[in-house]
Order: C-alpha cells, then structure tokens, then sequence
C-alpha cells in the first residue's frame, strides 16, 4: 500500500526552538513510519525577508538539517531536500500566481500577521506577498495531503486548497490532491516573555540546542500571573506562559491538572510550577542537544544526507510538474 505523503519544512533563518517541537517536529516523529515525509530546508522563501542577508540564509541550512536529525527524524525514512535546488517549485509557484489574486494574498491571516510584525507598510518585498502561492507549490509538487503545521499556519493550508481546486476545475479533472492542515494540540506557543509567539528573531524562543544554564534562565524569566503575589494568593492560569508550557510537554496531564486547580484555588506558588517546568525541558533537549552536537562533527554526512534527498525529491517534484503543465494544456515540444 501506499502511504499518504506528508510536506512539512522550516525557513533557513536560524536554529530550531521548542516552538518548533510543539508545533510540528514532534508530529513529524509521530508519522515517520506511518507516511511518507517530505521535510524543505525552505532557503528561498528564507530570502523573502532576508535578501539583504543571503549568507545568514545560506548557512542555516545546515544549522536546520542538524536540527531535524538531532530531534531523531531518520533519513532512512524521511526525505530532508533543499527547496533552491528544486526547480520545479519555483515554476509551479509561477504558474499558481495565475490563479490567485493580489487582494486574496493580502487577504490572508498569516501573511496579514507577518506583515503587521515585520513593519513592512505598503513596502512588502513582492516574494514575502507571494509566500502562500510558494507554499503551495512546495505542498503541491510532493502531492501531499497532510501537512503538519502550527495553528498560525492553517490559513496557508486553506489558501493552497483552494490554488488546487481552482487548477483541478481548470484541467477538467483531478491534476493534485488538497491538503489537510494536523495542528497540534498546544497549537501556537508564545514567547517566554508572553508576547506574540515564539520566534528565532524576537529573542523570547528556547533553542533546541539550549545548554542547562539557559533552559534554567529562560524559565525563570517567564511570565506568570501578575496579581498573583503571594504562594496563597487564587492564579490564573489562562495566559499564564509557564501553565501553556506546561499544556505542550507534561507528560503527566493529570497531575498537571491537579496542579492547575491549586493554583487556582491559591496555596501554589509560581516557584514550584517554574521547577516542575525545567525539569521537563531539560529532559526534553538534553538528548537533542547531544544528538545534535555528535552530528555536527560529521559535516560530510550531513551534507550526504541532505543531498540524496534533494535528489529524491527532484526526482518527485519534477513528476508533478509535468502533470500540472499537461493537465492545464501547455504548449509541448
């Protein structure tokens, strides 16, 4: 039988963070065996927002491969391809820039979000815009149907749906699959400092290589409830930064449960939770952090890694491309 394939990927700007983990790598994990799984080291739409900066763009796609190996995605079993070598993403996102509009793209929530955050104004670099078409082609060209992704990201899931269903009726009949968008159930963590989510440019993200002395520093600086005060003092614990970590990787849901009604009732202090927290994020980037830096003194395999996949996918994408352009009815030679 064959299985269903999965597109998943991260922009080149810089080393993973927990955020990441939340809201996507611990999916990837999940369906390693079950799926077929694509994973981009998305360099291009990387230079959407950093052209000024190709070279920072350019040597995280190694800092992202290590990622993706340290958190123990297996190359045996998922595909870690380069999306500049890939030229038929870039000819496909050409020819779905046809079938959406200018309005729909900065219609959409996600791009309207980063936007708003990034200062752009009217000053929009036309790439960063067009990000939604790019998107779909990158989940398009793999023909995946499932798409792991934070909840931030869904409104790109729908917008490739319907660039897919627009390229369907224009063909006549079924040329791709639509996607479904699996968000997990953390969905999108914010920044340690409470504000927005988690970002490798805002400065409030736990790397995935976090070393002991800053997993413990950024935990003690996150924010808890202001009003409460005193250990006996009633929290709350909606909006509570330490409580939605705690949401995303407890292993023990019902103690944490337990947790969350002292807290409420008062007789909790945010010392303890705060403890609690730590110690789960250590035990979670400890082994990554390990993993990672045993990785990251075998460049060459790295590298080897990444290319083998870049060629299966080629090989892929090139198929997809061919059936697009056959099935909207483009002049042959």
């Amino acid at each position: 039988m064959n299985k269903p394939t999965i597109l998943t990927g991260d922009r080149t700007t810089g080393p993973l963070h927990i955020g990441h983990y939340a809201g996507s790598l611990a999916n990837r994990l999940r369906f390693q065996d079950s799926h077929e799984q694509f994973l981009l080291l998305a360099d291009t739409q990387a230079l959407t927002d950093n052209a000024h900066d190709p070279a920072k763009v350019q040597r995280n796609v190694v800092e992202v491969a290590l990622d993706y190996l340290a958190v123990g995605i297996d190359p045996d079993r998922c595909t870690i391809c380069v999306q500049s070598h890939l030229p038929a993403l870039a000819e496909l996102t050409m020819l779905y820039l046809n079938f959406v509009t200018v309005a729909r793209l900065e219609r959409n929530p996600t791009i309207k979000d980063e936007i708003r955050a990034r200062g752009f104004g009217r000053d929009i670099p036309a790439g960063f815009l067009c990000y939604p078409a790019a998107q779909a082609a990158d989940i398009t060209a793999f023909k995946a149907t499932i798409v792991p992704v934070g909840a931030d990201q869904a409104p790109l899931i729908e917008q490739t749906n319907e660039i897919v269903r627009r390229i369907n009726a224009t063909a006549g009949h079924d040329v791709l699959p639509e996607a479904q968008a699996i968000i997990p159930k953390a969905g999108r963590l914010p920044g340690i400092d409470g504000k927005a989510k988690m970002s490798k440019s805002g400065g409030n993200a736990i790397p995935l290589s976090a070393s002991p002395d800053e997993i413990r520093s950024a935990v003690r600086a996150m924010f808890t409830d202001p009003n409460h005060l005193r250990v006996e003092d009633p929290g709350r614990v909606e909006g509570n930064v330490v409580f939605t970590y705690l949401d995303a990787f407890d292993p023990d849901q019902d103690e944490l449960a337990e947790l969350k009604a002292q807290y409420k009732r008062g007789g909790l202090g945010d010392g303890k939770i705060k403890a609690r927290l730590e110690t789960i994020l250590q035990n979670l980037i400890a082994p990554i952090r390990a993993r990672r830096a045993a990785f990251s003194k075998d460049r060459a395999y790295v590298l080897k890694v990444i290319k083998d996949g870049t060629e299966r996918a080629r090989q892929r994408t090139e198929e997809t491309k061919r059936d697009v352009v056959n099935g909207l009815g483009l002049f042959q030679l």
